[in-house]
């Protein structure tokens, strides 16, 4: 078990004059009050608090961080409130334990969205201060070391959401060391067995591997000092395993065919001109593999990442990687920026830790920008964690504008996202791109040192089809928040129209109605709704009634009094009927949750048939729209969540027929449509049409639109279809 002491002389020796003092009574305080407590392994809860000061004191962080992670879980596991902790530490301490708090204490809301929301509360207390962040990383990285005396769906639930989201962070700000550590451990915690597998591969080839890398680090070294080039250290180490795990899915290899299993860093002093001599020295030594040399000191990554990686060949036709860089890019690739913590020689002054620490939060904002701007712009909760982990994936493209600025994308990313990136305004008015001078298609994928040049109109607005070729969080949610803005202001004048025909009905002056904003404004409060716009625009969609809002307005008496439609009610309920019934839906065949006499149709595309999943959506001005749940064409619908409704089969017979095209592919010989009419009409369902063809590969294809009544019915003659001697398949045709 980890001692105070411990802590202490760690905290000691990586910082000069540290306030010792602080640290102990934050230990006293949290042994007093989380006495009596244990944690899941049995052991006292203690030791939990006292392994995450010892990470964060490895990290060399201050002694405000380190009193912090011992305190951390005071507030929110024992009876101790912020003002104690005020009294008794001060006020910079309380506000780190108060976003640590604010971050695990959310209730009264689902898994996905206490996920965003304590993601969305760390995003933001980054920025405020980065020591938040580094203090929940190493409270989660001691809570991953323990997963073993968790239950086995717990660790993976948080193995996963390690896996999406901290270890990410962690990568985005260039914590190396930590980033790994949680990878590795989310990979043994999720996939067992692939871990316990891949790891006796690797173990099994580490004599080999180990005598492979003496004898590379060896001869650089030799080389180095022949031809006088300066370093500190030269190692070797072999693929992590998550790391490995990875790229052996992704590329479907097998370990022999890994280039960068085994690799040497080459570690020299702080000048990175040594650096570039060093990489002609290990190229004059093997054969240098020209499309994988990565020049991340020129270009450094976004997360402050800098050094030479070079992929050689040996004479035996051994390929490995050979990482260049300095002793302070390897500190920063190493603990990111936790690295600002280090003290070379005597402690800064007052004046100059405060501008350090605002140099830091200057760098973090930098860091984390595109994060915040996911906070900000995305509020569904799955939206934004989606956003927010294709924020955090490495960002490996590099393109240029014309006048030679850099803009990092993802991999995949085509000049909508680089136009984005450069400016909202700019992705607004995009019209066209140029590649290298070229025009070329907006869906094209950007590559590696591709010059791009945004064509803008000022007048021009973003497209719905962008978003099928759009792979950054900025472009696509500027993109939804353009639609949907467009589609509030459409709805929002439908909303008025339609209100004002209902009060023409009444012999209600509409003017009188709208302009009255308080009375507007009480009806949308009524509806839950902040502003009388609102309550236009619910209208435009379908979701409120205009006569309900004038019902509202009125008052039952008078509503009752001056109602045109009361003597019409038979006539219209029986019209209704008359109009279902047109379009095949019977009297009540489909029910919308929560909204009452509006009329739904079933979506061309897919036709659903009773007893399928389905999905309402509201059409402006046009009812409610059925989809079957696994029509292609819902994906695109979801990006207006809010025109989304609830929508079941009635109860009932259902015994509405519905026309259903099948295709059946056949052998090409005679009788096969004769075949397949009598194999329907033996189970009784009517056939409106049937026709046959011969494809080019010589096969039978054969239409047949048929009458059923619901899923169970169709399953039924597919099946019965499917038994006809040649036929090969048979599909579901829709629109």
């Amino acid at each position: 078990m980890i001692r105070i002491e411990d802590v202490i002389e760690k905290v000691e020796k990586n910082r000069p004059d540290p306030d010792i003092d602080l640290i102990r009574r934050a230990y006293l305080f949290s042994a007093l009050h989380h006495r009596g407590q244990k944690r899941a392994s049995g052991e006292p809860y203690l030791v939990h608090p006292l392994e995450v000061a010892d990470i964060l004191a490895e990290m060399r962080l201050d002694e405000m961080s380190v009193s912090t992670g011992l305190l951390h879980d005071v507030v929110e596991d024992t009876l101790i409130d912020l003002d104690t902790i005020r009294e008794y530490f001060g006020d910079e301490i309380t506000r780190l334990v108060d976003g640590l708090t604010k971050i695990a204490h959310i209730s009264n809301l689902s898994k996905e969205k206490q996920q965003a929301e304590n993601v969305r509360k760390m995003v933001l207390a980054m920025i405020t201060d980065v020591r938040v962040v580094l203090i929940k990383l190493a409270d989660r990285l001691h809570n991953m070391r323990t997963m073993q005396f968790l239950k086995p769906e717990k660790r993976a639930r948080i193995s996963q959401e390690t896996l999406d989201i901290y270890a990410p962070i962690a990568h985005r700000l260039g914590m190396g060391k930590v980033r790994s550590e949680l990878e590795d451990l989310s990979f043994q915690n999720l996939y067992p067995e692939e871990y316990k597998k891949l790891s006796k591969e690797v173990e099994a080839r580490r004599p080999e591997l180990e005598v492979m890398l003496e004898k590379i680090t060896d001869l650089i070294k030799e080389k180095l000092r022949e031809n006088d080039v300066p370093f500190i250290e030269v190692e070797g180490r072999v693929k992590r395993l998550f790391s490995l795990w990875r790229k052996l899915k992704k590329r479907k290899l097998t370990i022999e065919e890994v280039y960068d299993l085994i690799a040497a860093r080459i570690i020299t002093p702080n000048d990175k001109k040594i650096c570039y001599v060093a990489l002609s020295v290990v190229h004059d030594i093997w054969t240098p593999v020209p499309e994988r040399f990565k020049d991340w000191i020129g270009n450094p990554r976004d997360n402050l990442y800098q050094s030479l990686h070079t992929s050689v060949i040996s004479p035996t036709g051994q390929s490995f990687e050979v990482q260049i860089r300095t002793e302070e890019m390897h500190q920063i690739a190493e603990e990111g920026v936790a690295a600002h913590w280090k003290y070379k020689e005597s402690r800064l002054g007052k004046r100059e830790e405060d501008e350090s620490l605002d140099e830091l939060r200057k760098t973090v904002e930098k860091l984390l920008l595109p994060l915040v701007e996911t906070t900000e712009t995305t509020e569904d909760s799955e939206d934004f964690i989606e956003s927010l982990k294709l924020d955090l994936y490495p960002k490996d493209v590099y393109a240029f504008t014309p006048m030679g600025k850099i803009i990092q994308l993802p991999r995949g990313s085509t000049p909508i996202d680089f136009a984005y990136a450069i400016h909202s305004e700019v992705g607004d008015n995009c019209t066209g791109a140029k590649i290298k001078g070229r025009i070329v298609p907006l869906r094209t994928e950007l590559q590696n040192g591709d010059v791009v040049e945004i064509l803008t109109v000022p007048n021009s607005k973003p497209s719905r089809d962008w978003l099928n070729y759009v792979v950054t969080s900025k472009a696509r949610n500027s993109i939804r928040h353009w639609i949907s803005e467009q589609q509030r202001v459409e709805s929002i004048e439908i909303g008025r129209k339609l209100l004002e025909k209902e009060a023409e009905k009444f012999r209600l002056s509409p003017k009188k109605l709208l302009n009255s904003d308080d009375e507007m404004k009480r009806i949308a409060n009524e509806y839950g709704l902040g502003r009388p716009e609102d309550l236009l625009a619910s209208i435009g969609y379908g979701k409120t009634l205009p006569r309900n809002v004038l019902a509202k307005f009125l008052g039952a008496e008078k509503f009752a009094e001056l109602d045109p439609e009361k003597k019409k009610e038979t006539r219209l309920e029986s019209g209704m009927k008359a109009v279902k019934k047109f379009i095949g839906l019977g009297e009540d065949a489909i029910i919308i949750k929560g909204v009452d006499n509006l009329l739904t149709t079933r979506a061309r595309c897919c036709n659903p048939l009773r007893g399928e999943e389905i999905i309402g959506y509201i059409s402006l001005g046009k009812g409610i729209v059925v989809h079957n749940k696994r029509c292609k064409n819902v994906q695109q619908l979801m990006v207006n969540k809010e025109r989304i409704v609830d929508v079941e089969w009635a109860k009932g017979d259902g015994q509405e027929i519905q026309s259903v095209r099948l295709l059946a592919t056949t052998e090409n010989r005679t009788g096969m449509l004769a075949g397949i009419t009598n194999a329907i009409a033996e189970i009784k369902t009517g056939i409106r049409d049937a026709r046959a063809e011969v494809s080019k590969n010589d096969r039978g294809l054969i239409e047949v639109t048929i009458e059923v009544f619901d899923k169970k019915h169709l399953d039924k003659v597919i099946t019965s279809v499917e038994q006809v001697p040649g036929v090969i398949a048979v599909e579901r045709v829709n629109s």
